[in-house]
């Protein structure tokens, strides 16, 4: 996790705020992800989450990281809820 670590405290010298921050904690997160030995999971974001360094971001571009990190420690919809969402969708409109 010493890339994490590196990466917060780059974003924790950024003045940058609103959308500044964002974008910078966006590349902050994708070179966290590249960075990464193999596939990155939720369980990766969620052990990231835990560090002393994630819970202790106090910059605009090192919370809006940290919000990245909880987005993706998120299990993703599964494809099935989604089918049927839309075909509840459907069936409201036609009805």
């Amino acid at each position: 996790m010493t890339d994490l670590a590196r990466i917060i405290g780059a974003l924790e010298d950024s003045r940058a705020e609103g959308a500044q921050a964002i974008a910078a904690a966006r590349l902050g997160f994708l070179e966290w992800v590249c960075a990464a030995p193999g596939p990155v999971t939720a369980h990766m974001a969620r052990d990231a989450l835990g560090t002393q360094a994630a819970r202790r971001a106090q910059s605009a571009a090192a919370r809006a990281f940290v919000g990245c990190l909880r987005e993706a420690s998120l299990p993703a919809p599964s494809a099935r809820a989604g089918r049927n969402g839309a075909r509840a969708r459907r069936g409201r409109w036609l009805n």
